[in-house]
């Protein structure tokens, strides 16, 4: 029951996950410009993300600029395009494979199976949470690098935005899920491999009744003492009415 609950809260992680995986992939404000400048009247905040460039003027008016040329990117840049988009990829194959892995659902197989599938799921959101913390580490890294270096004017220093904080804490949460399902469905018990049957007390009632014949082997054996002769057998009623003679009965 315990291990139960567990999966549907690892389960429900997991949709947090992919839910912020796929929003910080598609916001613009992966770093943000540092409002250090000494022109404060006209106030621009630019936004840079992985597929667009955003700027927010003083007047109200916000546009966005597409990048289009995927060689002109830095390194940094184009590893996490990829990453971010694999690690979407692969959660959502976690996910199909953890709603056939949950003990709770009847569908799946056998109480094997279901194991089997949960570990596989556990795996996939293990990849996911590696592959979505590499970009968002990375980036971050290049942010304040860029930030704190002095040959970098100040009008062109930036900071690290939303999207690398949510990018974070959806790698967590698909951590934490992976772990869960992992966790949640060992392949053996007590050294015996599990049964095929999805009911634990017909496993336990097995175990049971092998310790009872254990027991029963170990136990010493009564032998009948030697040389104990056996009592004869008693006359039939047919032997003894043909020992009577014809004259007994006149």
């Amino acid at each position: 029951m315990l291990s139960s609950a567990m999966q549907i809260l690892a389960f429900a992680l997991a949709l947090l996950a992919i839910f912020g995986a796929t929003v910080a992939t598609l916001l613009p404000n992966w770093k943000v410009s540092a409002e250090q400048g000494p022109n404060i009247i006209t106030a621009i905040s630019q936004m840079q993300g992985l597929w667009m460039d955003c700027t927010w003027w003083s007047t109200g008016v916000f546009s966005c600029t597409l990048k289009y040329s995927v060689l002109a990117l830095p390194a940094y840049l184009q590893t996490a395009r990829t990453t971010m988009v694999l690690s979407c990829m692969v959660a959502t194959l976690g996910l199909c494979l953890a709603a056939l892995g949950l003990k709770c659902t009847r569908w799946g197989g056998s109480h094997r199976a279901k194991g089997h599938t949960a570990i596989a799921a556990g795996a996939c959101f293990l990849s996911s949470g590696v592959l979505c913390l590499i970009p968002a580490s990375w980036f971050t890294n290049e942010v304040i690098t860029s930030f704190l270096d002095s040959r970098v004017p100040e009008s062109s220093k930036y900071e690290p935005g939303g999207a690398v904080y949510v990018a974070f804490v959806s790698a967590g949460f698909f951590l934490a899920a992976g772990v869960i399902f992992c966790l949640s469905c060992p392949g053996k018990r007590g050294g015996q491999p599990e049964s095929g049957s999805s009911h634990p007390d017909k496993a336990l009632q097995k175990q049971l009744y092998q310790e009872q014949l254990r027991r029963r082997e170990q136990q010493p054996r009564l032998q009948p003492p030697p040389d104990r002769e056996e009592p004869p057998p008693p006359p039939r009623d047919k032997d003894v009415k043909a020992g009577y003679s014809l004259q007994d009965y006149v």
